[in-house]
């Protein structure tokens, strides 16, 4: 460029000479406050599973959850997600409200020995019944709406009882969050927020959770209730109609496959939403870091930012811990 002339291009690249700069600009933030840690438990004695599908992820038994816990606490997260594994299981999902059931037992045990976690739990069938669906089914197989209600609302109560901080419906059906509001207020359990999985489509990235879970339908598939990725027009209703219903945060599952949905979401209601990065997420990042195809913490990491960026204030994720660690450093 010859003396005098006007430069007619901006030059982005001077907020990004070093590393001092970049962080003075930067807008996207994570914390370990925004992570929720997964965690299965099995109902049984001295368990600890590794899942074959989920390198370093394991199912604990109640008895030894404390070897879990207590890394959390020494890595300062402070949010958990439960799923219970039964012992038995039938086509009505009722071990699920059993006062005595194993997430009952986990969160009585979790309370009574912690002070520093919020316990979130997830509620629906699929875990507790014998088909694998996420309800109560007719004679054709279908899953029906209503009557699978009343199990739901049972089972939030239940959790309720035993000391949830959280209840998290993830089974799909419509007018849960009511359902659930009504009877956490009859119970005087008002209070206790409800975290609905509003945004739930039915995906392929949920394989390694179906079998950490022992939680994969015996026939069919979840089409019929979860919703459709071809779609796109559902998301934003389906948030309207469970925020009129009374829930208070918004699930959206899952997260990579869905930042524009995340993004969409966010632009347009004021709550909190978080995004549920999912088992098969999970595991395509570990087995090709495992075969040395990637930087695994720098694909996580990136991956965690997206999210945030998206919109998303909490963050579901397996990778909880790692990124934890790297906050630290």
């Amino acid at each position: 460029m010859k003396k005098g002339e006007v430069e007619m291009f901006k030059r982005h690249r001077k907020l990004r000479r070093n590393e001092v700069i970049r962080n003075l600009v930067k807008d996207v933030y994570v914390v370990k406050e925004d992570l929720i840690y997964p965690i299965f438990i099995e109902e049984g004695e001295n368990i600890k599973s590794e899942i074959p599908s989920m390198p370093g992820i394991f199912r604990y038994s109640i008895d030894r959850i404390s070897e879990e816990l207590d890394e959390l606490v020494k890595l300062g997260i402070n949010s958990i997600l439960l799923f219970g594994i039964p012992k038995n299981k039938d086509a009505c999902a009722t071990e699920a409200y059993n006062e005595n059931g194993v997430i009952q037992n986990a969160i009585r045990f979790i309370k009574e020995n912690y002070d520093n976690f919020l316990v979130i739990c997830d509620i629906c069938c699929c875990e507790y019944t014998n088909h694998g669906h996420c309800g109560i089914l007719d004679e054709n197989g279908y899953v029906r709406n209503d009557e699978t209600l009343e199990v739901l609302a049972k089972i939030a109560l239940s959790y309720a009882e035993a000391g949830a901080d959280i209840v998290a419906p993830s089974d799909m059906m419509d007018g849960r969050v009511e359902k659930i509001c009504e009877i956490l207020a009859e119970n005087n359990f008002e209070n206790i927020p409800i975290m609905a999985y509003s945004v739930k489509y039915s995906s392929a990235f949920y394989g390694p959770f179906r079998d950490a879970a022992d939680s994969a339908p015996q026939f069919g598939d979840r089409k019929s209730y979860q919703m459709n990725f071809q779609y796109s027009k559902d998301a934003i209703d389906e948030v309207a109609e469970d925020l009129r219903q009374g829930a208070d945060i918004i699930i959206v599952k899952p997260a990579m496959a869905y930042l524009d949905v995340i993004k969409k979401v966010s632009d347009k209601f004021e709550v909190p939403i978080v995004a549920y990065s999912v088992s098969g997420e999970y595991s395509m990042v570990k087995a090709a870091a495992q075969n040395g195809w990637i930087d695994e913490m720098k694909i996580v990491i990136e991956q965690i930012y997206a999210m945030k960026r998206a919109g998303a204030n909490a963050i579901i994720t397996y990778y909880a811990k790692e990124v934890a660690k790297y906050l630290e450093k």
